[in-house]
């Protein structure tokens, strides 16, 4: 009798495990450590948010929706967009997920077959970069370079590799881990490029709101579309409503594309929670909900300056220029190794970062600290990372 041994197949058992969660998973539980290194920001959700959802779980609103969510959410998600940047998307192209990620690997289903080729640009949350080698496709990594002391992309040598051969274009701005934003002027060039041969575009917008520069919103593909280009967009109440728990998110893409999104949402979740959607409602709709996001980018950008500043006043650390999401990407000058930095600072001095090479070969080297926390804990960190330094 043959007996076959229980396996994965081999797209599965190739993909990279998460350096991040190596690194958590040894100081989670400890209440000795500072930890900054997940993308989560330790203030709760705005209470208003919370305070739909119990209405709705009070109402018994425990049943399925559709499976492109309720019609109340994908309208409002519609004219927040619109708001945001003048845009006139229609309802009919959004789709509500269960969180960005659930959105990203959607859109990945819809666009991606075995064998062919996304070029993604790096380094890049690794959930992103993982994703098309499930689906059998290829991934081939452009990376940012630091220069003048700012992170920057070369626009022209990326659309000299996006060839015929190429299916999809993948880029997250405000990116994770950089912060790095691409500029207007850049976005037209690759969509119009795409365009002309037909590629695909995912953008992925979670961080849209998070830039420091005195806007509104970061620049967006949308801003360059027409509304049958091949463009998909992906968006998260995660991050500027503090909603990470709460695992919702949307996509925008073309009409034609809806019907067979409507499908794969049904096969992938069926749908998300009604409570869950009431809570993401609320957080576009109540006359709370810009000002909180307002408050939470203010938040968020003096316990940025206060991390900078700690950078400049200890020395020995690169830290490039970002303009947007919630991360410094930086290095410690004697330190090649991130993930050896990374566990010697978690088991010396109690300072829980991300280590490099969690976001790609390009990462090697680099640490990243989200800096999304209170400006107190941010400030014991720097401390923490201080007496490190000072005792080498």
């Amino acid at each position: 009798m043959t007996s076959f041994a229980p396996r994965e197949r081999a797209a599965i058992s190739a993909l990279s495990a998460s350096a991040i969660r190596e690194i958590a998973n040894g100081g989670m539980g400890r209440t000795d450590i500072d930890a900054f290194w997940f993308g989560e920001s330790d203030i709760p959700t705005p209470r208003f948010i919370v305070d739909a959802a119990t209405r709705s779980l009070e109402a018994c609103e425990t049943f399925y929706s559709q499976n492109l969510g309720i019609p109340a959410l994908r309208e409002a998600i519609a004219a927040y967009g619109n708001g945001l940047r003048g845009g006139t998307i229609e309802p009919a192209r959004i789709g509500v997920t269960g969180s960005g990620v659930s959105a990203l690997m959607l859109a990945a289903q819809l666009v991606l077959s075995p064998g062919d080729r996304a070029v993604v640009v790096t380094p890049i949350w690794p959930n992103i970069a993982e994703i098309p080698k499930i689906l059998g496709a290829e991934v081939i990594r452009f990376p940012l370079v630091v220069r003048e002391g700012s992170w920057s992309l070369d626009v022209d040598r990326l659309i000299e590799t996006l060839d015929e051969s190429v299916t999809l274009l993948v880029f997250n701005a405000p990116n994770n881990p950089t912060g790095f934003t691409l500029d207007a002027q850049s976005q037209k060039a690759l969509l119009t490029h795409c365009r002309r041969l037909g590629i695909w575009v995912l953008s992925d917008e979670v961080y849209e709101r998070l830039v420091y520069t005195g806007a509104r919103v970061a620049p967006g593909m949308s801003d360059h579309a027409e509304p049958e280009d091949r463009l998909i967009l992906v968006n998260s109440f995660s991050k500027a409503w503090l909603m990470t728990g709460w695992r919702v998110g949307w996509l925008t893409l073309p009409a034609a594309l809806a019907p067979a999104l409507e499908k794969i949402i049904e096969y992938n979740t069926s749908c998300v929670p009604v409570f869950v959607q009431k809570a993401a409602l609320a957080a576009l709709t109540d006359p709370e909900g810009e000002a909180a996001v307002t408050g939470i980018v203010e938040a968020f950008g003096r316990s940025r300056a206060l991390l900078m500043e700690g950078f400049a006043r200890l020395g020995r650390i690169e830290a490039p220029d970002a303009d947007g999401a919630m991360y410094s990407f930086f290095r410690v000058a004697g330190h090649d190794d991130d993930m050896a930095l990374a566990k010697t600072l978690l088991g010396t001095a109690g300072l829980g970062l991300a280590p490099g090479r969690a976001f790609g070969p390009e990462g090697k080297g680099w640490l990243r600290w989200c800096f999304a926390a209170r400006p107190e804990k941010i400030a014991r960190g720097l401390d923490r990372l201080e007496g490190f330094l000072a005792r080498e």
